[in-house]
């Protein structure tokens, strides 16, 4: 309970949090950053890591700060965000049936960390979209990070993921900061840059909620 009330509070307020990280590692925050994003897409048990608001917020950082040089940061993240995935999709390709179906009297620590519903949700977002789900994936939170996950389980054609996961890390990486860099330092949104935060989540969450109202409203055969 205390990781996630930390988390929320570093979501909520990752503006004032990376600008504390900014100034006591300087060019260490590429690290940093680079690494939260990797873990956030890559290990499957760390869905609540703060993507959208983390790239949003360092983008507006830079644009007021001029600490970092915003171009090397998203070419960085995006390798990040490939591996991340590239990552996750060989850990359910080699160990998903076997970590989610476990023995019952003996569950395993990932089977007990990822929700069924997740791993069901992000399939069925799958089933419906293919390919394009790795894309789709990077804009929703919780999604992204299983989303790599199920197509390893489901032994999509690596060749076929690496396509898609590549478009996908431009897009998600590159639209996020430079929307930061651009927007960001706008008064307006410095004034309201918490509430911004939220908006970003729940606008992020909207295709996932609505795949799962239409899967709700369908009949079961």
């Amino acid at each position: 309970m205390d990781f996630v009330l930390l988390v929320i509070d570093f979501i909520l307020h990752v503006d004032q949090h990376l600008a504390e990280i900014m100034m006591q590692y300087g060019t260490m925050t590429y690290v940093i950053l680079v690494t939260i994003i990797f873990c956030e897409t890559g290990l499957v048990v760390m869905p609540l890591l703060p993507g959208d608001s983390l790239l949003f917020a360092a983008g507006a950082l830079i644009a007021a700060t001029g600490a970092l040089n915003p171009h090397l940061l998203v070419l960085l993240l995006i390798l990040s965000a490939i591996a991340g995935d590239a990552v996750n999709y060989h850990i359910g390709k080699t160990f998903g049936q076997r970590w989610l179906h476990p023995d019952h009297a003996n569950p395993t620590f990932i089977s007990r960390m990822i929700k069924p519903s997740y791993i069901e949700k992000t399939h069925a977002f799958y089933e419906k979209h293919g390919g394009k789900t790795i894309i789709f994936a990077r804009f929703v939170p919780i999604v992204r990070t299983f989303a790599p996950f199920v197509a390893g389980i489901g032994n999509m054609s690596y060749r076929h993921f690496f396509n898609y996961n590549v478009l996908g890390g431009i897009a998600w990486v590159a639209s996020f900061v430079y929307l930061g860099v651009f927007f960001g330092n706008l008064p307006i949104i410095k004034k309201n840059f918490s509430l911004l935060i939220v908006g970003i989540i729940i606008v992020s969450c909207i295709p996932a909620i609505v795949e799962y109202l239409r899967a709700v409203r369908q009949p079961k055969s």
